[in-house]
């Protein structure tokens, strides 16, 4: 699939398309989505071992998590799938990882080693449906796990993450709604930003990051 499209596009194309996400496009300003750069051979799964880790964890505590195991189990800078597996269970629930979350590890060093999950660079050649097919085989990978890889990793520029608590709240804030948006409404009104979904929900967020509000951590099955 190819990668790469040009924000100021993408931003244009939005404000003509929606006038009240338009309007806080103006507001906010350029897009500034930039993607997690392909840092070396373990790239996708330090990131899907790094979500992981965070489900259900505050940010800081998250860190500390990381920073034990990426004292025991890294190469060239990243989380490494064959080292991480050869910690013993007690090695990995003494840098403070739960039960759960030792064993969706183990299965994602195995899908990562064996290619039940390809290589980062075969997943690029996927198109978005199959990327999340692919990667929700793993324990601990939910779809929405799998949307942030298509937006934050390859790039992908129609991408709606209907069940991130923030994209609901910056939708509710745009559209100046009083009750909790549905997925349904939202998937209804997101038909008009196709197909540049990926930056109406960039845009989304930043209207949370104006009001200061913390969003959840998502969930195991997220």
């Amino acid at each position: 699939m190819p990668e790469g499209y040009d924000r100021v596009t993408a931003a244009r194309y939005l404000h003509e398309a929606d006038p009240e996400l338009g309007a806080h496009i103006a507001v906010v300003g350029p897009c500034t989505l930039t993607p997690t750069p392909d840092a070396g051979p373990h790239t996708l799964f330090d990131r899907l071992a790094s979500s992981i880790l965070s489900q259900q964890l505050s940010v800081k505590a998250a860190a500390t998590i990381a920073g034990r195991l990426r004292e025991r189990a890294t190469s060239a800078g990243q989380l490494d799938p064959v080292r991480v597996a050869a910690l013993s269970d007690e090695e990995l629930r003494a840098c403070g990882i739960s039960r759960p979350k030792v064993a969706a590890l183990r299965d994602l060093a195995d899908a990562v080693g064996t290619g039940r999950v390809p290589s980062l660079a075969a997943l690029r050649e996927y198109d978005d449906d199959e990327v999340i097919a692919s990667l929700t085989t793993v324990r601990g990978i939910g779809r929405w796990t799998a949307e942030m890889q298509l937006i934050f990793l390859l790039d992908r520029p129609d991408v709606f993450p209907v069940a991130d608590v923030g994209v609901r709240r910056g939708f509710e804030r745009v559209l100046g709604l009083d009750e909790k948006a549905s997925p349904d409404l939202m998937l209804e009104r997101a038909r008009r930003w196709a197909p540049y979904r990926s930056v109406a929900s960039w845009y989304l967020w930043r209207a949370v990051d104006q009001t200061g509000e913390a969003v959840p951590a998502p969930t195991a099955a997220s």
